[in-house]
């Protein structure tokens, strides 16, 4: 089970789990999500989408007790919205997150593989972050995913419920420019498809860690095989520090274009830092971030020609 699954990265995994042989229920309300996004499994027989709300008790059970493994990717994931609507995000991203642990706990879940996010860390105190780090959210939607963290813990500590959480940093790569929420590269992309030059807010020296798609696919599925990995934590990003400056100036030259970014005033309550520790994952998982930035970029507007 999926949930989210027509989301980016719900859909890439769906992929992914349809070509190792597994039978995929995705869970979607489409408020963010496309079939657009999954249109291509629909005709496979051991695909099976359910239009539901993880707000819904009656959809989850029924969906739930189908699974053998969840893996929740459903969330409301923008940072904006959640200074404009508290409420509602903590509704989806963690009484959702409640039922579906809940109904888990009445069927026959093996694991349940949460999507979480480096939001809940806030300003970083060093870098890199490790899981050990400070978690102080800065966001509405910070707090909402540290709060499922909690909850997720929780049911593996109380109930024993095998669930992990997955920490991911910027993830990026064909079909995000399909969500509202996506990040700054799409944005960039977008500008530059168009001829138009990319806006920086701020000085552009502010660092971020960009994971490619096929990598945090490769993650979620690692933790999906994984022995005795209930209960743990692991942050999932490259391990690399990256300006946005020089995610700017790998896109011009891959464009070709000849043109300066616009910078423009820096918005409030952005990091300054960011870059993950992800050795943990490395050692406990296997994990490894096998596609550059400047190959991941180039994939992605491959992609988009394509």
């Amino acid at each position: 089970m999926v949930t989210g699954g027509a989301g980016f990265i719900g859909s890439h995994l769906v992929g992914k789990l349809l070509m190792e042989d597994f039978k995929v229920i995705v869970l979607d309300n489409f408020f963010t999500g496309s079939l657009e996004n999954i249109q291509m499994y629909v005709d496979n027989p051991s695909f099976q989408v359910i239009k539901g709300d993880i707000r819904g008790r009656k959809v989850v059970r029924e969906t739930v007790k189908e699974a053998d493994y969840i893996f929740h990717l459903a969330a409301i994931a923008s940072i904006p919205l959640s200074f404009k609507k508290p409420k509602k995000i903590n509704e989806v991203n963690v009484i959702g997150t409640l039922n579906l642990l809940e109904e888990s706990l009445n069927s026959n879940v093996e694991k349940f593989i949460f999507t979480s996010s480096c939001a809940v860390y806030g300003k970083p105190v060093y870098i890199p972050i490790d899981e050990n780090h400070p978690t102080n959210p800065l966001s509405p939607y910070g707090v909402s995913k540290l709060a499922a963290e909690h909850y997720c813990r929780v049911f593996y500590e109380t109930y024993g419920l095998k669930t992990i959480i997955l920490r991911l940093f910027n993830v990026y790569g064909p079909g995000q420019e399909r969500s509202p929420y996506r990040g700054v590269i799409s944005n960039f992309i977008e500008a530059l498809r168009s001829g138009r030059a990319p806006v920086i807010f701020g000085d552009g020296e502010q660092t971020r860690d960009f994971i490619f798609i096929s990598d945090v696919v490769n993650a979620l599925m690692l933790a999906l095989k994984a022995e005795g990995v209930g209960g743990m934590t692991f942050n999932i990003g490259s391990g690399t520090e990256t300006s946005i400056n020089k995610v700017a100036e790998h896109l011009l030259k891959i464009f070709g274009l000849d043109i300066k970014p616009i910078y423009t005033e820096a918005r409030a309550g952005d990091i300054r830092r960011s870059c993950a520790n992800i050795n943990r994952a490395r050692e406990v998982l296997g994990f490894r971030a096998s596609i550059s930035l400047d190959e991941g970029l180039r994939r992605y507007v491959n992609a988009l020609k394509g």
